[in-house]
């Protein structure tokens, strides 16, 4: 008799990152965005940034470049430690299967290439985690089919390798990608958080400077809390 497998909790909080990719445009700054397919389970039909949960085998992906020192230092904070790594590989990792777009610096991979990389390593790139910024972060409310830890990253469509508006290779978890001007975003279908993110970048962008503190929507007791790591 085969042996049992065993259950997976898929209400239980996982960590994840997600990617806020943007650029200057003739209405201003602009952000890559794509919908939910309708059948999803975790925000359906809704128009999100690229992104996902962590896989086990993101904390041993290479790394071009580390995350800056503060971005790593406020990962840390009311979390696992040394989790930043895993977090920004994975980011990378999300944005190129859901647009087919590449953040990473030339460079040959040591050893065996994982199956979830081999054609992102096929443009002979390593995954390069120091254009990001850690701007925000949030907890999925309790009673939701699928919770996340989730942290956000900021990243310039300048860092992309290629043409930013090149999405052949993208797989369909994501439909109509496109850039979104940030003053018509919230007119799209979009999650409460998603909102609130924008509201986010759209002051940073408007400052020029890197955030004096990261946003933390923590929802992972039985009371909302709003924290600040910085």
């Amino acid at each position: 008799m085969a042996e049992a497998q065993p259950q997976i909790d898929k209400s239980a909080i996982r960590n994840a990152a997600t990617v806020v990719l943007w650029r200057d445009g003739a209405d201003g700054p602009a952000v890559l965005m794509g919908q939910r397919g309708a059948g999803a389970a975790f925000m359906p039909s809704k128009y999100v940034f690229p992104g996902g949960a962590v896989d086990d085998g993101d904390a041993m992906v290479p790394l071009a470049n580390p995350l800056s020192d503060v971005c790593l230092g406020r990962l840390d904070q009311q979390s696992t430690p040394g989790l930043g790594s895993a977090l920004a590989a994975c980011a990378i990792r999300e944005l190129w299967e859901e647009t087919g777009l590449v953040i990473g610096a030339e460079g040959a991979w040591p050893g065996q290439v994982p199956d979830d990389w081999t054609g992102f390593a096929a443009a002979g790139r390593l995954p390069n985690a120091a254009p990001f910024s850690f701007v925000f972060r949030a907890i999925t409310p309790p009673g939701r089919p699928r919770r996340f830890d989730a942290r956000f990253f900021l990243a310039n469509a300048n860092d992309v390798i290629g043409d930013a508006d090149d999405f052949s290779r993208a797989s369909d978890e994501l439909s109509h990608l496109h850039w979104v001007p940030i003053t018509h975003a919230r007119l799209l279908n979009l999650p409460f958080i998603t909102e609130v993110v924008l509201a986010e970048i759209t002051a940073l962008l408007r400052s020029g400077g890197a955030p004096q503190s990261v946003p933390f929507f923590d929802n992972s007791g039985d009371r909302p809390m709003f924290r600040r790591l910085g």
